[in-house]
Formats: C-alpha cells, structure tokens, sequence
C-alpha cells in the first residue's frame, strides 16, 4: 500500500526566545516567506515558514541540542549566489564532494542545527 504522498513540512529545533534570529536566518538571507501558524499553537513559541510547496517549521524545543548529522537539504537556484551571501553573514561553508547531477555545500544556522544547499545541473 503506497500510504505517503510526500512531505507536508519540516519542523528545525531551536532555543527559546530564537524566533527573531530564525526569521533573520531563514526569512531574511533564505528568502523564505513566514507564514502564521495556526491560532492554538502560537503559544508554544517558534515561526514558520514556506518553502516551495513545503513548509519549514522552527520549533522553540526545552533543553535544545542542535542537529550535527541530521539535516534538511534546500534546492536553490543559485548555489553560489548563495555560498556568498551567507559568507558575507559571517556563516561558515563546508563544501562537499558534489553528488552527480547537484552541486551542494553546508552550513549551520543560528543555533548550530547543520543546513544542506543543492543545486542540480
């Protein structure tokens, strides 16, 4: 039985009080339009976002540890472009071994959670 039909959202942990740091982060140098989040979970803090026809969800998580292997992977249309933005940001790149058909590299976000960038050919 084929029960999934693909992916609804993502939900990135973060520390408490990191809402303006994630719209900075994923709002601003991202591009990624912030969207509300349903009335009956506002309370619980964090902010979402859209990505395509996803979502990405930024949860406020007690005792936060950030994601050193477990990552999102976000296509983009100018990796480079990018690369150079998020470097003048004063965030740092590790650029891997591209995978055949995608250029790609990584980064951590404001709370240290490892971020993926692709850029297929």
């Amino acid at each position: 039985m084929d029960y999934l039909k693909g992916i609804d959202h993502i939900q990135i942990a973060a520390p408490d009080s990191s809402e303006e740091q994630a719209r900075h982060f994923y709002g601003e140098l991202l591009g990624m339009k912030e969207i509300p989040k349903p009335e009956n979970l506002k309370a619980r803090g964090g902010c979402w976002f859209q990505c395509g026809n996803q979502e990405v969800h930024i949860g406020i998580q007690k005792d936060f540890m950030p994601a050193k292997k477990a990552h999102p992977g976000f296509v983009v249309s100018s990796l480079a472009e990018l690369k150079n933005d998020l470097e003048k940001a004063g965030y740092e790149i590790a650029n891997e071994p591209p995978i055949s058909g995608r250029e790609r590299f990584f980064t951590f976000d404001p709370f240290g959670n490892r971020i993926e960038f692709l850029e297929f050919d």
